[in-house]
């Protein structure tokens, strides 16, 4: 049976751009006519995606395989880390998790899971015509090699040719290129076929003598030189990327919506939707002193809802955030930030952390309870036009239209709690999971008697065009400016996929494409 070709970005370190240029290429491949898939045997990651038959996956791999126009599968990600703590993370296996782990158990039982990342990448290879793969951090971190599954151990094992990556910008580009080819051992150096310089800045005619060098000292071409950019959006996994969103300065005629940076925040690309819109400014903020410059406050998804909740009374956000509501501004949670708003939240058997409970921000009348089994669905939901935070907002600006599609990640089960007054939960009713039509509907979600704090357990609710408009019409009214629905810009699943496109057309200019092909073999 016919096998596809391969080829693999190894980097010099952490955040290089490997995920970027294997999108880059993933795409490049689908316009050339291929048939691409992405790889990582392993990925640590608190962003993460559900998969259409309720596998939980990397977002790098998501990201990847939308550039190359397939559907995003487990195999593509055979293994998830999703830490937890400083020492531990939630192991997710083709999809499911089968516990959580502290770094010293997980390589013990690491060795398990080679069988499994290789039949994965076995599937891939006989549905594909090429699989680019991505390895992890530094393709030479010494201490770590003998339990390696994803860089070039993993390349040796399917004889894949490795590209090089390394980012100019950081500094050092000469030592991290060929001070890791040196580092490595003979049968691994004959893998690197070529070597990418990442993130340039300035006039590429400067560092001609750059490449020259690079190319004698390492005995390797320079694929590219390939200039850092900011001007095609895409979605970012790794936290280490929210340095570069911190709030720095407010646009008083745009609304500002304040994220609240926890310290385990997780799926953070819920609010990629309003990259695109000029009306909107996304900040991610730590500093209770700061929340009063925001039109609106989110409350993200979380790895660890207690231990951040924790975070948020200790740091003197926990107060803020309940007095920025009080003065009539909007508050939103999301999932576990959904989760924190509620009086208090539990956590019996450990599933999270190793506090059993803390009080929430009591801003809604619910308690949550972590659960073992984790609930994982693409969701399509509705609108409950009869409850009475609808009709709060129907006199003001209209309720929103169509159908809400998203997905669920979570461990937590919430309950309104009795006697709490008029029915606050249930401002969502999910109709479908996992694409198929649920026969008695499952109510999300909750709100606040007057309607400025809500949540709900929905992931990518703003990557909808109609609601997100809403929501943004809302926050407008609390705070008293004038913003244009009519000129919303809408499409956003258009918009992101040019996007595609064009980090394709930066990929083909600055790549030698022709040579990379060679290497492949295609």
């Amino acid at each position: 049976m016919k096998r596809a070709k391969t080829v693999m970005f190894a980097g010099t370190g952490s955040d290089v751009g490997k995920s970027v240029l294997a999108a880059a290429l993933c795409r490049v491949l689908k316009q050339d006519g291929f048939r691409v898939a992405p790889f990582k045997a392993q990925n640590m990651a608190l962003n993460s995606f559900v998969t259409a038959d309720g596998g939980e996956m990397g977002r790098a791999q998501v990201m990847q395989a939308e550039a190359a126009g397939v559907e995003p599968h487990v195999d593509m990600n055979p293994i998830l880390l999703k830490p937890t703590s400083n020492k531990g993370s939630q192991v997710i296996v083709l999809g499911k998790p089968v516990g959580n782990f502290e770094a010293v158990s997980y390589y013990r039982y690491k060795h398990q899971l080679l069988p499994v990342v290789l039949d994965a990448f076995d599937r891939l290879s006989r549905t594909y015509d090429v699989v680019v793969m991505e390895g992890a951090g530094s393709a030479v971190e010494l201490n770590l090699k003998e339990h390696d599954l994803v860089n070039l151990a993993m390349a040796r094992r399917t004889n894949t040719p490795c590209v090089l990556v390394g980012d100019i910008d950081r500094g050092g580009i000469f030592a991290a290129l060929v001070g890791s080819i040196m580092l490595m051992e003979p049968e691994e150096r004959e893998l690197i076929k070529g070597l990418i310089v990442n993130k340039f800045r300035g006039d590429p005619a400067l560092f001609e003598s750059g490449t020259k060098l690079l190319e004698k000292l390492s005995g390797r071409p320079v694929l590219g030189l390939v200039p850092y950019f900011d001007d095609i959006i895409l979605p970012e996994e790794d936290s280490v990327a929210l340095a570069r969103r911190v709030c720095k300065g407010l646009a008083l005629e745009s609304i500002n919506i304040g994220v609240v940076r926890l310290p385990h925040i997780s799926n953070y690309t819920d609010f990629d939707a309003f990259s695109r819109d000029g009306r909107v400014e996304v900040h991610y903020f730590a500093s209770p002193e700061l929340i009063f410059n925001f039109d609106s406050v989110v409350i993200p998804g979380s790895k660890n809802t207690i231990e951040d909740l924790l975070f948020l009374h200790e740091s003197g956000l926990a107060d803020a955030i309940r007095a920025f509501w009080k003065s009539g501004r909007m508050v939103v949670g999301i999932c576990g930030g959904y989760q924190m708003l509620g009086v208090e939240v539990k956590d019996p058997w450990g599933c999270e952390s190793r506090r059993t409970e803390i009080k929430g921000l009591e801003i809604l009348p619910m308690i949550t309870e972590m659960h073992a089994d984790k609930i994982t669905r693409q969701a399509k939901a509705e609108i409950r036009k009869d409850h009475h935070f609808w009709n709060y907002w129907a006199g003001f600006i209209g309720i929103p239209e169509g159908s809400i599609e998203g997905y669920e990640i979570h461990m937590g089960r919430s309950l309104e709690l009795p006697g709490s007054g008029e029915d606050l939960s249930g401002i969502f009713r999910i109709t479908e999971r996992r694409g198929e039509k649920m026969p008695i509907p499952v109510e999300d979600g909750m709100a606040s008697a007057r309607g400025l704090a809500w949540g709900t357990y929905l992931h990518g609710i703003f990557d909808n065009d109609l609601f997100r408009k809403w929501f943004v019409a809302a926050v407008a009214s609390t705070v008293g400016k004038s913003i244009d629905v009519k000129n919303e810009v809408s499409g956003y699943w258009i918009w992101k996929d040019e996007q595609y496109n064009l980090l394709a057309e930066h990929f083909r200019k600055h790549v030698n494409v022709e040579k990379l092909y060679r290497i492949i073999g295609l």
